[in-house]
């Protein structure tokens, strides 16, 4: 058996203090931050409602896994599909939580996907066309048992 002296118990203290979770951050997104992240994707282009829908849950349990559908309106072909669907939220650590590129090959518009939510907020999708257009959809989602949570 170990037994323990003076020098071990201080080098295990020591050790302790240098493997501290690091002090909760303060640095979440806002509405403000998300819209920058969105204009940042889609510049100057006007972004119009519609033609996109954000099928997700408005009252979700657990925000460490929350099951999000995005569906478009588009015949999918080469003159006319969705060349992106976007995700973007405005209070999880990061505003843009992802992208996805999609063809006339994709055949459907459609997305299902998993993210995770920090707390109650709105979420917003957007479609990018291949004629540069904008659409979006917005939910007001509430989470009852937040994620992204740290310390």
């Amino acid at each position: 058996m170990l037994k323990a002296n003076r020098r071990m118990v201080l080098a295990g203290a020591a050790s302790l203090l240098l493997v501290r979770p690091a002090p909760m951050s303060s640095a979440w997104a806002t509405p403000q931050a998300m819209q920058e992240a969105i204009r940042a994707l889609v510049g100057e282009a006007p972004i119009r409602p519609g033609r996109i829908k954000l099928d997700i849950s408005p009252l979700v349990e657990n925000g460490n896994s929350v099951s999000v559908t995005l569906t478009a309106d588009s015949p999918m072909t080469a003159a006319d599909h969705v060349a992106k669907f976007a995700l973007f939220t405005e209070a999880n650590p990061q505003p843009h939580v992802a992208v996805f590129h999609l063809g006339p090959r994709s055949g459907r518009a459609i997305v299902t996907t998993r993210m995770r939510l920090a707390t109650s907020q709105a979420v917003t999708a957007l479609a990018v066309m291949s004629d540069g257009s904008v659409w979006s959809d917005r939910a007001d989602v509430i989470v009852t048992l937040a994620a992204c949570v740290e310390g």
